[in-house]
C-alpha cells in the first residue's frame, strides 16, 4: 500500500474530525463505569453511591454504573482506572492519602500526578474503636495497656500505607513507649466485621464509616482524628483534646485516567461542582452524616500532590512498609 502526501493529508483530517464526535457524544454512547477500589460498604463506597445520582442529574444524558474492584489495599482499582481508555467512560473513586503511599512501597501502575483530577467530595476523619463490650474503655486505657505489653494489642486498618495505619503510626511515635501489632483489610467492611467479632483489639477507620455502629450501639469511639470535634459525634473527644497531637483522615473523591480530552473533563468538573453544592446532594450526604469537602479540577490536584510531598518527606524518615 503506498501512502501519498495527499492520502497522508486526508487521513489527518479524518483523524481530527472523528475525536470531536466522538467527545460530542459523549456521555450518552454508554453508562460511565466508575470503579471503586474497595469492597461495598465502605466509605469511598459510600461516597461515590451517594454523589454520583446527583452528578448524573447534572451532566444531561449519563448513567453511572459503580463497579467495586477491591484488592492490594485499593492499588488493583486504581492501576484499571490509571489504564483505563481515556475517552470518559471509566472513572475511578480514590482515597488519599492510600494512593500516594502504596507506591512507595511496591511497584505499581499508575502514576499520581498523571491522573485526571475531577473532584474531591469527603474529608473524613480518622477514629480509634473498639466494640462497645471491649475491656478497653476509653484512650488513656488504650495507651496504658499498650505501655505495659508493647506490640501485645492487634489494631486492624483498610491496609498497609492508608489513611488508618498512618494514624496509628503517628499514636505511636506521639506517645513513648506505645507500640501495636498491625493487621491489614483490604476495605472498612472487613475490617469492622473483625472488631465486632472480638478478632482484634482495636479498629482503626474513618469516623463516616463507624458513625452508624456507634449510633446503634455496636461500637465505642475512643477518639477521633479530626482538627475540631465531627459534629455527628460531640461527645467523642478528639486525639489532641486527650493529649496525643495527631490530625489525620482521609480524602475520597474522583479521578479519570491520563489524556481525558479537555471538553470532557470540563464537562465532569462542571457537573461535580453542580452536584457538590446541590441542596438534594447535602441533604443525602447529612442523612447519612458524610462528611463533605468539595474541590474539584486543579485545586483538588494540588491539594492531593500537596499531600504527596508530605508523605514522601514522611517516608524518608520512617518508613512505615513493616509496621
Amino acid at each position: 500500500m503506498t501512502i501519498t502526501r495527499r492520502s497522508l493529508a486526508a487521513l489527518g483530517v479524518a483523524a481530527l474530525a472523528v475525536r470531536p464526535a466522538s467527545a460530542a457524544a459523549w456521555p450518552t454512547e454508554r453508562p460511565i463505569v466508575v470503579y471503586v477500589p474497595f469492597p461495598p460498604g465502605g466509605g469511598v463506597d459510600q461516597m461515590a453511591r451517594v454523589i454520583l445520582p446527583h452528578v448524573q442529574r447534572h451532566l444531561p444524558g449519563s448513567t453511572f454504573v459503580v463497579e467495586n474492584r477491591p484488592g492490594a489495599g485499593s492499588q488493583i482499582g486504581m492501576e484499571a482506572t490509571f489504564n483505563a481508555k481515556p475517552d470518559g467512560y471509566v472513572l475511578g473513586a480514590v482515597t488519599s492519602p492510600a494512593m500516594m503511599t502504596i507506591p512507595f512501597e511496591r511497584p505499581v501502575r499508575y502514576k499520581v500526578d498523571e491522573f485526571t483530577y475531577i473532584a474531591n467530595v469527603v474529608d473524613d476523619p480518622g477514629g480509634l474503636w473498639v466494640k462497645t463490650d471491649s475491656p478497653i474503655k476509653s484512650l488513656a486505657d488504650l495507651l496504658e495497656r499498650a505501655k505495659k505489653d508493647p506490640g501485645g494489642l492487634s489494631f486492624g486498618t483498610t491496609g498497609i500505607g492508608s489513611d488508618d495505619h498512618l494514624v496509628m503510626l503517628e499514636v505511636e511515635q506521639a506517645v513513648p513507649g506505645v507500640s501495636f501489632s498491625h493487621v491489614p483489610f483490604n476495605g472498612a467492611a472487613p475490617l469492622q466485621t473483625a472488631v465486632l467479632g472480638g478478632h482484634l483489639d482495636l479498629g482503626c477507620f474513618n469516623v463516616s464509616e463507624g458513625g452508624p455502629g456507634y449510633r446503634d450501639g455496636r461500637f465505642r469511639c475512643l477518639a477521633q482524628a479530626g482538627a475540631q470535634r465531627d459534629p455527628s459525634m460531640p461527645d467523642v473527644p478528639t486525639l489532641t483534646e486527650q493529649g496525643v497531637k495527631v490530625v489525620a483522615g482521609a480524602q475520597r473523591g474522583v479521578v479519570a485516567p491520563p489524556g481525558l480530552p479537555p471538553e470532557i473533563r470540563d464537562k465532569l468538573v462542571t457537573a461535580f461542582r453542580a452536584a457538590l453544592s446541590d441542596p438534594q446532594f447535602l441533604a443525602d450526604a447529612e442523612r447519612v452524616v458524610l462528611p463533605v469537602k468539595g474541590m474539584v479540577g486543579d485545586e483538588y490536584r494540588k491539594t492531593v500532590l500537596g499531600l504527596d510531598a508530605r508523605l514522601k518527606e514522611m517516608w524518608a524518615r520512617k518508613p512505615w512498609r513493616d509496621q
